[in-house]
């Protein structure tokens, strides 16, 4: 017995040693950073933006791989998965870490304790918007008419368990209003059905809905940001409103497999905070509306945590379920 468990021992050691070696010489192969996503997105986009100069920064090859499917399920089950070598890196969202998980009890993964996170590289604003035949301009206005006819409207959201559907059910939650949810495969059919006038409302990422308000194909009704966005300086944010609990933005982060080391992670974060250096690197990002973040390791935790608890009790109390 005793023997059994020096061996083993020895074993957990030897393991621990060569990981710490293989760390050391990380990385001295190709990268791959997993998009749960399809190509063209906001999480696409900040991936691609962000991987030649990770790369340089890091001395070897960032190559991208669009792993799209289940709500971006597929393609972190597929990150969560692979071996905790540093060598597969994937793209952590909201929707991917937090609202998913939260309202699908079937989900392979637990978003707690199945990645290893890295560093949160930006965030981005959301927003409701309306089409222009909604009988509202402003906050006060919107708020009055759903009050005063409820049920009466639908909002349309890029699918059900995503961060815009359950981003509206926390707001109609402390709102008291009631509108009927409208599930589509992705922000595209949403936004066509909504610039359509086929649904009058729309929860949306702000990249994405930013160059219909532009057109004036759509009104901005409020916004969930830090403070107002020099691009809608007139748009307040749901804090303005008295709904602070409402104020979240979409974060799109690195994370890997559970068990990576931490000289892989503390090399990963350093990379993109070098990357994030060029200013050049930070415009093509800026420019889709999201902020940058670059935080440590331990904050990107936090936040995860603290968005998946947000729409756990989204879920328990207004007892959503997949449909």
């Amino acid at each position: 017995m005793k023997r059994r468990c020096l061996l083993a021992f020895s074993a957990l050691a030897l393991t621990a040693a060569s990981g710490a070696v293989m760390a050391q010489g990380y990385p001295n192969k190709v990268v791959k950073l997993q998009i749960p996503f399809a190509p063209g997105g906001t999480t696409d986009i900040i991936g691609r933006v962000m991987a030649d100069p990770l790369g340089k920064a890091l001395g070897q090859v960032v190559i991208v791989e669009n792993k799209a499917g289940g709500g971006g399920v597929i393609g972190a089950t597929e990150t969560a998965r692979a071996q905790p070598d540093g060598y597969s890196l994937g793209m952590a969202t909201v929707s991917t870490t937090a609202a998913n998980p939260a309202i699908n009890p079937k989900i392979p993964y637990n978003p707690l304790t199945d990645f290893t996170p890295i560093i949160n590289i930006a965030a981005t604003p959301n927003i409701i918007a309306v089409h222009p035949s909604f009988p509202a301009r402003n906050y006060k206005e919107f708020v009055a008419e759903l009050k005063k006819n409820p049920g009466k409207y639908s909002f349309a959201s890029s699918g059900t368990g995503s961060i815009a559907h359950l981003q509206m059910e926390l707001y109609k939650n402390l709102s008291g209003t009631f509108i009927t949810h409208i599930p589509y495969r992705g922000s595209g059919p949403a936004l066509n059905d909504t610039v359509a006038g086929q649904v009058l409302i729309i929860f949306d990422n702000l990249p994405s809905t930013l160059p219909f308000v532009q057109q004036k194909r759509l009104i901005p009704i409020v916004v969930a940001a830090p403070q107002r966005l020099a691009v809608l300086p007139d748009v307040p944010t749901f804090k303005e409103v008295g709904l602070e609990p409402v104020n979240r933005m979409a974060y799109y982060g690195l994370v890997g497999p559970k068990g990576l080391p931490q000289e892989v992670v503390d090399k990963v974060n350093a990379g993109v905070k070098k990357a994030l250096e060029d200013p050049a690197v930070r415009k093509r990002i800026e420019d889709t509306g999201s902020l940058i973040v670059a935080n440590t390791p331990e904050q990107f935790a936090a936040q995860i945590k603290a968005e998946f608890d947000v729409y756990k009790k989204v879920v328990e109390t207004s007892k959503l379920k997949l449909e």
